[in-house]
């Protein structure tokens, strides 16, 4: 069986969404697969695709043949991953200062109640 890892399409006419899937090669484009790995949003601007990297590699070792578009993909998510961890080794928050007691609430007044057992403030 040829394996490929492949684009899924879904969302509405004219608003693209894709899933990246693992599928059999000789099963069509939006039919049975065997494993959704990840998405792609070609609507967004930005970061628009994410993916299990992880799976996307064992099934590359399986010998799966990723499509052009999704060997793309591949591609930046392994960089944005290569360069996410230098980023937060860069943005070390601040150690905390111990948090200070907070000073107790002002006790509530009592309220008393008239004859006609409407409550009114003393």
């Amino acid at each position: 069986m040829a394996v490929s890892i492949r684009l899924r399409r879904e969302g509405a006419k004219n608003r693209p969404y894709y899933k990246v899937v693992v599928a059999d090669s000789r099963s069509p484009r939006d039919g049975k697969f065997i494993e959704i790995i990840g998405t792609y949003d070609p609507k967004k601007p930005a970061h628009n695709s994410t993916l299990k990297l992880d799976r996307a590699e064992y099934w590359i070792s399986k010998g799966a043949q990723p499509s052009d578009t999704v060997r793309s993909l591949i591609k930046k998510n392994k960089k944005q991953a290569a360069s996410a961890p230098a980023e937060a080794k860069l943005e070390l928050p601040a150690p905390a200062a111990p948090a200070e007691a907070a000073p107790a609430a002002a006790p509530a007044r009592p309220i008393a109640e008239t004859a006609a057992g409407e409550p009114t403030e003393s």
